[in-house]
């Protein structure tokens, strides 16, 4: 069963990572999520993770949004549970307006919402845009972004900083720029919203665009990287928004205590 079933019956959730990772960095929830019977797809986006050998100039938003579509018709998916972190805010939505039929639910997990005609600089903090921006042109040669330290990302745990930085690698910037082109989609898709309240959270923009939407939104004391540093407090948090319904005006909050083996 899909998204429809909500997270007590088995769901399809396809996991789609942020600028510099791959499918590699949702390994640890991925885990947590097939323990409890459900099914995991962990697509890496062109030119990073293990498909870096692909990276070029001509990489774009577009080419990532087609690269989380075709997995969704290839493998021939549907009423998915689509999981969209940080720049795949972008993605996941831009997917949504591809092929809607397919997807139960978008779950944005400390991420861009954007609009039809956005790119993700619009929607940074303007220190962090004008950051990137010259990082591009001095360090990457104009058409990349070099590595974020994790640091910044509110990343402490050593083991996790390990583990991430190693696999790291430059983004296209192109993907930041592009603006969002989206189809009038054949039906909404629900939506709901995971804040990462334990680091400087350049997303609270984001999540506050979420409550004015009406999304359910939950606030989890952690990191943007969740993924690596609490991936039991994340796991949990997907898993709830599967049920969730339309925001009341009230904000869920979970804790590591709430999530005790809960994943």
């Amino acid at each position: 069963m899909g998204a429809k079933a909500g997270a007590n019956l088995l769901s399809t959730f396809v996991l789609v990572h942020g600028a510099w990772h791959g499918g590699w960095c949702w390994q640890p929830v991925a885990a947590r999520l097939e323990a409890k019977g459900h099914t995991t797809y962990r697509p890496t986006l062109t030119g990073l993770g293990d498909r870096v050998h692909l990276l070029s100039r001509e990489v774009g938003l577009a080419t990532h949004i087609e690269d989380v579509a075709a997995l969704l018709r290839f493998e021939d998916l549907h009423d998915v549970v689509l999981v969209g972190h940080s720049y795949a805010g972008m993605v996941i939505t831009g997917v949504a307006g591809e092929v809607p039929e397919r997807i139960g639910r978008l779950v944005y997990y400390d991420a861009f919402v954007p609009d039809d005609g956005d790119c993700a600089l619009d929607l940074l903090p303007a220190h962090i845009a004008e950051h990137f921006v010259a990082q591009a042109k001095t360090e990457g040669d104009g058409w990349l972004m070099p590595r974020r330290p994790l640091e910044r990302l509110g990343v402490r745990d050593p083991q996790a900083k390990a583990w991430l930085q190693g696999r790291l690698v430059a983004h296209p910037f192109a993907t930041y720029t592009d603006r969002l082109r989206l189809r009038p989609a054949a039906r909404p898709v629900p939506s709901s919203y995971i804040s990462c309240t334990g680091w400087a959270h350049a997303f609270a923009g984001q999540a506050e665009k979420a409550r004015r939407l009406g999304w359910p939104v939950q606030e989890i004391e952690a990191d943007h990287e969740a993924l690596a540093t609490a991936p039991d407090l994340l796991a949990s948090a997907i898993l709830a928004a599967v049920d969730a319904s339309p925001a009341s005006g009230e904000v869920a909050r979970q804790d590591a205590t709430m999530a005790e083996g809960a994943a």
